[in-house]
């Protein structure tokens, strides 16, 4: 079974109260099993237009990253992001060739 990424581009505005909203995201990753393959970082745009922070995170599937963004946990950690940032996600199943 293919994984379930979410796949983000953020402006953060407010870093002190976003890392609020790193803290109050932790407890939906947790318990969705999230993994992070990106958080932020160094990064290089060779084409069109990307936010300054990407985030990639990896779940057992397509159905546990859907569902991680739709629970209260995240949905509450989501508000306080909001406020202080302005974003792009994407939630997308991986590849498998079998």
């Amino acid at each position: 079974m293919p994984k379930g990424y979410w796949i983000g581009h953020v402006t953060v505005e407010d870093p002190v109260v976003y890392e609020e909203y790193r803290k109050a995201n932790a407890v939906a990753f947790q318990k969705f099993g999230a993994r992070f393959l990106v958080r932020g970082g160094e990064q290089t745009v060779e084409e069109g237009i990307v936010r300054p922070r990407t985030v990639v995170l990896e779940f057992d599937d397509i159905e546990t990253a859907r569902a991680c963004y739709e629970s209260p946990e995240y949905r509450a950690a989501f508000e306080i992001r909001a406020k202080v940032s302005a974003g792009d996600m994407v939630i997308v199943e991986g590849y498998d060739d079998e």
